[in-house]
C-alpha cells in the first residue's frame, strides 16, 4: 500500500481505484456471467469466477465485464458460465471448471470460437 504523504498523493491513489473499478464495472462489448446461486457456488462457482478474472488481470485485458448472477436454473450443470460477445447470441457453458473458464476465455472470448464441447444447447 502507498503511503499518503500529500493532498496530491491521495488524489492519485483515489484516480488509479477509480480506473481500475471502471474496468471492471464498464468497458466493451465482451460479458462474463458467472451463476453465483447457491448450488454454483457449492460446485466450484467462486473458484472459476476467480480463474476467469485472474485470466483478465494476467492477459492485462480491459474490455471485458465480468458480472455475478444468482441461480440461472440448471442446477445438473452448475457452475455456469455465459459469454456475450457483441451482438451475437449468449453462449451458455456447463460443469465450467477454472481450467475450462481459463480455456474458455482464450479460445472463444479473445479468439472467437466458442469451445463446443462444453455449451449447453
Amino acid at each position: 500500500m502507498d503511503k499518503v504523504k500529500s493532498l496530491e498523493d491521495l488524489k492519485r491513489i483515489r484516480e488509479e481505484a477509480l480506473q481500475k473499478r471502471e474496468a471492471k464495472t464498464t468497458g466493451g462489448q465482451k460479458e462474463i456471467i458467472v451463476g453465483m446461486g447457491t448450488v454454483g457456488i457449492a460446485a466450484g462457482a467462486r473458484e472459476t469466477l476467480k480463474a476467469i478474472l485472474d485470466y483478465i488481470e494476467k492477459e492485462n485485458l480491459t474490455d471485458i465485464i465480468v458480472r455475478q448472477t444468482g441461480n440461472i436454473g440448471w442446477d445438473s450443470w452448475e457452475p455456469i458460465v455465459q459469454v456475450v460477445i457483441g451482438s451475437a447470441p449468449k453462449v451458455t457453458y456447463g460443469k465450467v471448471t477454472p481450467d475450462i473458464a481459463r480455456r474458455i476465455m482464450k479460445e472463444h472470448v479473445q479468439g472467437g470460437q466458442a469451445v463446443k464441447e462444453y455449451v449447453i444447447e
